[in-house]
């Protein structure tokens, strides 16, 4: 049963030149709701800068605490504070207080299910925690009980722990995080040696990345249950998961579905979920999940763009998917360069992302009529398993295959046919 939200209000500084402050306070909202937080109200500053010790004026603090109906009432503000703000905010407002930062490590140690997940989180959790320890002990007493902040006991159990114990646990976590990382390393390697190609969505969080995977896999392996969670909320989805696709010709690549970004993603998470992240930096094409029914999609695919580039990918060749067509008024599935139009929900559009998908990591193939002397049988059943067969017959010499088959294969294998000539 879902406990009743705990209300809070939302404060936000608009600084000077800042176009984007009504979508990052919209996003402070959704955030919010995925931690069963019901904003109440919300109050925002214009200013030159943000206040060192207050992160608002005196003014807009007393305004502040005429919005706070009781002491349930929490407060969240859009940026991360400094260990001092907190301190001051607390003891101004006699409130708890909570910034954008906190709020995200808490729906990812909501949502964080495998132990590498769980793990990163932690890490998370506790560097932020580190500096500040003394500005959130009160705060951090109620955390743990807060409705909306099941932080997994980051309330109490880590209220005794002093600072370097902290340390330690962040150096335990840590090690064991990369027995882990290693271990997904080798299985990488063991992809790159195999040469199957790796495809990797990526894109704004709730951008439906999940769904189309699921529809890919669903497409191609009608009744696998390789199916993947998806939910229509923000970060469903923290886990990588990796499917292989086999194509009707034959064709394999993998297909890696990532946790969904957002903007002003605290820096803890983006180091601490680097190695998950990783996979993206490995990939041989990127699709850019965009949900272009969202009016801010723009705003969505500009942070994707820019979170890429934080990693390191951001010179991997990109298509880009605009899902959820069916919730506006535009025709789909249209394709355009390097561009696909669809919707996951109504499963159409799939062929069309597939042949764009083809035609960027499947160009190194060939057309070839070879004969397969019949003592060299090891190599018909590669190429039935490897290449797509489009014509088989049995002469005198051998076996004719007319086939499309990788050009590496194709020049591995030279030396056990006859090429013969089209």
């Amino acid at each position: 049963m879902e406990s009743t939200p705990q209300h809070a209000v939302i404060v936000g500084v608009q600084l000077q030149n800042e176009t984007n402050f009504a979508y990052a306070m919209e996003e402070l909202r959704n955030l919010a709701a995925a931690c069963n937080i019901k904003v109440i109200g919300e109050l925002s500053q214009k200013a030159s800068r943000i206040n060192p010790s207050h992160y608002i004026g005196t003014g807009k603090i007393q305004e502040l605490s005429l919005m706070l109906e009781d002491e349930d009432t929490l407060v969240i503000f859009n940026d991360e504070l400094t260990p001092s703000q907190i301190r001051n905010l607390e003891s101004s407002l006699d409130r708890q207080v909570i910034d954008r930062t906190i709020l995200i490590l808490n729906i990812f140690a909501e949502r964080a299910k495998t132990k590498e997940a769980q793990l990163q989180v932690e890490v998370a959790q506790l560097q932020y925690m580190l500096p500040r320890l003394t500005g959130m002990r009160e705060s951090l007493g109620r955390q743990g009980g807060g409705a909306g902040l099941k932080n997994r006991g980051a309330g109490e159990t880590k209220l005794e722990l002093d600072r370097r114990r902290i340390e330690e646990r962040i150096s335990a976590l840590q090690t064991e995080l990369q027995t882990q990382v290693s271990r997904r390393q080798i299985q990488r390697k063991q992809r790159h040696k195999n040469e199957v190609p790796v495809i990797c969505l990526v894109g704004y969080t709730n951008t439906g990345k999940s769904s189309l995977m699921n529809v890919i896999v669903e497409t191609y392996h009608p009744g696998s249950g390789k199916q993947v969670f998806a939910k229509d909320m923000l970060f469903a989805t923290l886990e990588t998961s990796v499917r292989s696709i086999k194509l009707p010709d034959q064709k394999t690549f993998l297909l890696t579905d990532t946790v969904g970004f957002v903007s002003q993603l605290p820096h803890h998470l983006v180091k601490a979920f680097r190695s998950t992240l990783e996979e993206v930096t490995e990939a041989d094409l990127l699709i850019h999940v965009v949900d272009i029914s969202n009016p801010q999609h723009k705003q969505h695919m500009a942070v994707t763009a820019e979170t890429l580039k934080a990693l390191g990918a951001d010179g991997i060749p990109t298509i880009y998917a605009y899902n959820k067509a069916d919730l506006t008024d535009q025709p789909y599935p249209v394709v355009n360069e390097d561009s696909v139009i669809l919707s996951a929900k109504q499963n159409s559009g799939i062929a069309e992302l597939t042949g764009l998908i083809r035609g960027h990591v499947f160009n190194d193939y060939i057309q070839c009529e070879i004969l397969v002397p019949f003592d060299r049988g090891s190599v018909v059943s590669y190429f039935n398993e490897h290449a797509h067969i489009q014509k088989i017959s049995y002469e005198e010499q051998g076996t004719k295959l007319q086939l499309e088959c990788r050009t590496a294969d194709f020049e591995r294998f030279r030396g056990d046919f006859i090429e013969l000539p089209q």
